[in-house]
């Protein structure tokens, strides 16, 4: 990445103040969460997230667009020219144009989004961001990062830097210890949550948060208990950058406004959303882990309002058993499909077969529509879960905002 970048330019030493996010549940919420409070304070800001869910461009907001395709292309082609045929990964290389585009348009902030871990990820070339992150950390990617949380942890706090606060969410004991030795040995200011911050949520559901100030908020705009943690990490980082004021009313905005497509999205039109019956609700959640299960599982035992059928689909890295024990308590039955064009993904029968052993009656289908129409049931909530991936080509075929 360092060979590429300098045969580019380093035009990672030309951004503006960049803010690093890890962790394994949580980065692309707490991004949102940031853009949409920096933007309310009239910032322009970069943005690097993955994956995207239906088209590429999504992964690069400069100065708060979209790119543009034919940029983007272009980019890329400059990227490839430079790289001289050399072994590089897609993320490398994708990194690095949007490098490129953030150090040719001016803006206020880079957001910046680890992909994999953190320690030897591409994004990791920064040598001074202005803020680190590190949301919760929990069993994912085993294969890349260690089959324990503080093995993965100490991957996720490879991004702190010397003398750059660290913004650090709810974490396992394990993985707190991990972090905060990672942080002490990096001369690290650590802001952590219940210690140096919290982010409470009242019982009229508005947000309290108390670290260098106080605020009290509107709920977040993303639906879930879990993302008021989300948030409360957002403003822990936005006290941390360097010259700015926060307004309360400028935050409460961002954060009641902010849009983040495939967690917990209903989908109230289009062609999936037109098969469900009268009184029938049809939501999209990108979670993908144990961790991400238990955050769904909180949500689903405040849905007792209506009968529970769960759409899912997962790739073969991930544990599908462990995934939807959290959830089977609160459904009724699980519709199994695979990810269409991947090929990493669990076939619909190995995924019904994980369902079963989690607790529940499943049944496999030969496509995402096949398996929304057996969902679907007068009254009925139906939940599609179990990848990002499955998400974008959900967002795909229903062809319509939510």
């Amino acid at each position: 990445m360092l060979r590429l970048l300098d045969a580019l330019g380093n035009p990672q030493q030309k951004l503006p103040p960049v803010i690093h996010v890890a962790g394994t549940n949580g980065k692309g919420s707490t991004v949102a969460f940031l853009r949409a409070c920096l933007e309310a304070h009239s910032m322009k800001v970069h943005a690097y997230t993955s994956p995207h869910l239906v088209r590429f461009a999504e992964r690069i907001r400069v100065a708060g667009r979209l790119i543009e395709e034919d940029a983007l292309v272009t980019l890329l082609a400059e990227c490839e020219e430079a790289n001289r045929g050399t072994p590089i990964t897609f993320f490398e290389i994708t990194t690095a144009a949007a490098f490129l585009a953030f150090a040719r348009e001016p803006a206020d902030v880079v957001l910046l989004e680890v992909g994999l871990g953190g320690r030897f990820d591409a994004t990791n070339v920064i040598d001074r961001p202005a803020v680190t992150a590190v949301t919760p950390v929990s069993l994912d990617h085993q294969h890349f990062l260690g089959d324990t949380v503080a093995k993965i942890a100490f991957e996720k706090a490879g991004i702190f830097k010397r003398g750059v606060p660290a913004v650090v969410s709810h974490q396992t004991v394990e993985g707190a210890a991990v972090i905060a030795a990672r942080a002490h040995e990096m001369g690290a200011p650590l802001h952590r949550q219940d210690i140096e911050w919290t982010a409470e949520r009242r019982a009229d559901g508005r947000f309290h948060y108390r670290g260098k100030q106080g605020f009290n908020l509107p709920a977040p705009g993303l639906l879930g208990p879990h993302q008021y943690d989300n948030a409360g990490t957002a403003v822990a980082v936005l006290e941390c950058i360097p010259g700015l004021t926060l307004r309360p009313d400028l935050v409460a905005n961002g954060l009641r406004c902010v849009e983040w497509p495939a967690r917990l999205q209903p989908l109230r039109a289009g062609p999936l959303a037109r098969l469900m019956p009268n009184g029938a609700e049809l939501w999209l959640d990108g979670a993908h882990n144990q961790a991400g299960g238990e955050a769904l599982g909180e949500v689903a035992k405040t849905w007792r309002d209506k009968k529970l059928v769960v759409v899912f689909g997962m790739l073969k890295s991930h544990d599908a058993e462990a995934f939807l024990k959290p959830i089977v308590p609160y459904a009724s039955r699980i519709e199994t499909v695979s990810i269409p064009g991947e090929e990493n993904t669990r076939s619909a029968e190995d995924s019904a077969i994980a369902a079963r052993a989690a607790g529940l009656a499943a049944t496999p289908h030969p496509s995402i529509a096949a398996a929304v129409t057996a969902a679907a049931e007068p009254g009925a909530r139906v939940l599609i879960c179990g990848s990002l991936y499955l998400a974008g080509r959900v967002l795909a075929e229903n062809g319509a905002p939510s």
